[in-house]
């Protein structure tokens, strides 16, 4: 299962209704001359250039400028926009645009927070992509910031535009499941690029490529390509699997649970294959424990990726939930009491006494008890637009209304240091716990 099919999700039914409502809505509304949103596109490589291809199908929604570190990709970029958008020298100058509304904010991870904080001050929205932050400290600056700007944040977990997790959300805040005590959520890959062992361009080069720029806060080191096109494999610049891609299943986890943060994450990490162009682990498995009452299993390696393994599991006492490539399904557990084999060493006359008793029957059934036929599960089948595409639209709706973003600073602030507490865990060999009260781990 690549990236863009886990993310490709969109619901029928429950929850999903009102939010295809929306969307049709939009699409079929045009927008005024004052609807119009001009955004800036700093960091224009592959994620950039796919939220920028989501922009433009946004109707009203101009790219009239960019930036990016390697020129090669600033120009493919502006291609895109048809030549109309400037391509700028770096992000001050992007934001210094008084004709930019909004920014979507696509650089390497260690970015996004000196980005967003200059975005904020400088009167743009943003749309930051996921993990918000590079460290947990960094999430309190840009919640504080968007409150004190009153500009809108959307974070770029697309999950949180899906009207699969909608649905699943519905089926859990319902009460179908009974009471869900264990979730276990995986995302596996088993190739070169999975493990971002990028391809680099072979016009790439000092002449090229900003290194300085791309650096910015990151410790000083000698030009390297393999940091700069891979830097997602490297602790200077990334959180590896958890900040990639741990952040898209706690963003879904905490929505669809109602959940906040978790109290407490055991977390271990190994590099056993993929050791070109690397620092960062391979395969990693955590363990985090709710306050809501429930515990979470994340896993993943980049050396198998069978796609029965890589999705949710959703685990009640009344049903489970299982959601893998848009397709997500309820069975309802067939609990089978049967004490038999217990009773059948107690006296007979004891044993009898006790399947006479009306309770026992209401809760056991024997293989003497009559056969009968339940359905045990429900499907839903999806299609339809990208979440790319859907959550862009969410974003621009937002900065138009001034309505909350479909996953504001406080919910990206959550999901990111979720998957901060699994490296830390992994790092020091220890658990980590959350403080509420402090918004911070515990010291």
């Amino acid at each position: 299962m690549n990236r863009r099919d886990f993310l490709k999700q969109t619901a029928v039914t429950g929850a999903a209704a009102a939010l295809s409502t929306r969307q049709a809505a939009a699409q079929t509304r045009p927008p005024a001359p004052s609807d119009r949103i001009a955004l800036g596109l700093i960091g224009s490589g592959a994620r950039g250039q796919e939220l920028l291809r989501a922009a433009l199908k946004v109707p009203g929604v101009e790219i009239v400028a960019l930036c990016d570190a390697y020129t090669g990709r600033a120009e493919r970029a502006r291609a895109r926009t048809e030549g109309r958008a400037e391509i700028l020298p770096d992000y001050p100058a992007v934001l210094g645009r008084s004709d930019v509304d909004a920014v979507i904010v696509a650089t390497p991870d260690h970015l996004h927070t000196p980005v967003t904080l200059a975005a904020l001050d400088a009167g743009k929205d943003v749309y930051v992509e996921k993990p918000m932050t590079y460290t947990i400290e960094e999430g309190t600056r840009i919640v504080d910031a968007a409150r004190r700007t009153r500009r809108i944040v959307q974070v770029g977990s697309q999950g949180m535009s899906s009207a699969l997790n909608a649905k699943a959300r519905e089926l859990v805040q319902s009460g179908r499941l009974g009471k869900v005590t264990m979730i276990r959520a995986s995302y596996n890959r088993n190739t070169a690029g999975g493990a971002w062992i990028y391809p680099i361009p072979p016009d790439a080069g000092p002449q090229t490529v900003n290194w300085e720029q791309f650096l910015g806060p990151a410790p000083k080191r000698p030009f390297s390509l393999e940091r700069f096109f891979r830097w997602r494999c490297y602790w200077d610049y990334s959180g590896g699997i958890p900040g990639d891609l741990f952040v898209h299943l706690l963003t879904t986890i905490h929505f669809v649970m109602n959940a906040k943060a978790p109290a407490n994450v055991i977390a271990s990490g190994e590099l056993y294959r993929w050791k070109e162009s690397r620092e960062v682990p391979d395969t990693v498995n955590a363990v985090l424990v709710y306050p809501e009452g429930f515990t979470a299993n994340l896993s993943s390696t980049f050396n198998n990726q069978s796609a029965s393994d890589s999705g949710f599991e959703i685990l009640g006492t009344e049903a489970s939930l299982s959601f893998r490539g848009g397709r997500l399904s309820l069975t309802r557990e067939n609990v089978r009491e049967d004490n038999g084999w217990i009773l059948a060493s107690w006296p007979e006359a004891l044993e009898k006494a006790y399947y006479a008793d009306p309770k026992v029957q209401a809760r056991e059934t024997p293989d003497t008890w009559p056969q009968e036929m339940r359905q045990e599960s429900e499907r839903w089948a999806e299609w339809g637009e990208s979440t790319d595409l859907v959550h862009m639209r969410n974003f621009i709706d937002a900065v138009r209304s001034r309505r909350p973003p479909a996953q504001d600073a406080e919910a990206g602030h959550h999901a990111a240091s979720g998957a901060h507490m699994v490296n830390l865990s992994i790092r020091q060999k220890k658990p980590i716990e959350w403080d509420f009260a402090k918004n911070n781990i515990r010291s």
